[in-house]
């Protein structure tokens, strides 16, 4: 069974000074983060990759990894666009704001007739959670709801960063290991053996082994159907916030949650995560993957 990696990387990061953030160069010869994902995917099984890109960074995101990587694996682009709406809708005047990482999976529709996972460019998952929802995807378990879900589990005090607070989902996991709420909470920091955050609703149950999602998703292609369906329910109610409403992922799978219509197997991940939120987190990264290759996680030179 073929299987894709969908790739989000058409965001720039505004906390990241300068440059695109998702190309910074962390590996020894070059690599960003990206590479490290691709290549994990692929020894996962993952045949194909699908980046979601803007068009003005077309060409620099070919030279720095889209090139390089179709020699490996089958490659295709999508771009996101804020004009890119349903018939019958139009952009609110004044809008900047991408519509979120809902409408950029839905970009890939047209591409995507396999079951796939969606990942973040910035974001360093680890091999485990790749081998994981590779293996859910092939055993497609029915779990007897409209849509079924994988998600990676990360542990919460896996996900921190030394440069200051972060916003995560916080997930509350049934003894099935499936998904029953997700709390997006901010300011996720770990105070000696506790976690301290903005919500303290949460800051009274999550714990630093709590499972976290890190928008690393599994799904079939009938979650894409559903999402072009339900972008147009969206659009149809954002006038109380037209400039900054956002058509989010966490966001969709807890509304199909709450309507009890998705099942989301949680495949926790033992990885440690990391990715740059902060511009000091670059130094860090590139020290972690320095490290992983002195243990014999990765080649020196990735793509032989």
């Amino acid at each position: 069974m073929k299987t894709t990696l969908i790739i989000m990387a058409a965001g720039i990061g505004s906390r990241f000074g300068g440059g695109i953030k998702q190309l910074a160069k962390m590996g020894p010869n070059g690599e960003i983060i990206m590479d490290y994902s691709i290549y994990d995917a692929k020894e996962a099984g993952f045949d194909k990759v699908v980046f979601i890109i803007r068009k003005d960074i077309e060409e620099e995101f070919k030279e720095v990894i889209g090139n390089r990587i179709q020699n490996y694996m089958d490659v295709e682009y999508v771009f996101q666009d804020i004009n890119d709406l349903p018939e019958g809708f139009t952009c609110p005047e004044g809008r900047t704001k991408p519509w979120g990482t809902g409408q950029a999976v839905l970009c890939a529709k047209s591409v995507v007739d396999t079951p796939y996972v969606i990942i973040n460019a910035d974001d360093y998952y680890g091999k485990e959670a790749f081998v994981k929802l590779h293996d859910f995807l092939i055993n497609h378990e029915k779990m007897g709801k409209e849509f079924d879900m994988g998600m990676a589990g990360f542990i919460l005090k896996n996900t921190l960063s030394e440069n200051g607070t972060v916003t995560r989902g916080v997930c509350k996991v049934d003894d099935n290991n499936l998904l029953k709420e997700v709390y997006e909470t901010t300011g996720i920091k770990a105070e000696a053996e506790k976690i301290v955050c903005d919500n303290p609703e949460v800051e009274a149950w999550a714990k630093p082994e709590s499972n976290v999602s890190m928008n690393m998703w599994a799904g079939y292609p009938d979650f894409l159907d559903y999402l072009e369906k339900d972008f147009s329910t969206f659009l149809s109610n954002i006038s109380d916030n037209p400039m900054k409403k956002e058509y989010l992922l966490p966001n969709i799978v807890a509304e199909l949650l709450r309507e009890d219509r998705i099942n989301v197997k949680v495949l926790e991940t033992h990885d440690k995560w990391f990715g740059v939120t902060y511009a000091e987190d670059k130094e860090y990264v590139q020290n972690a993957f320095k490290q992983l290759i002195e243990n014999g996680v990765y080649p020196e030179k990735l793509w032989k």
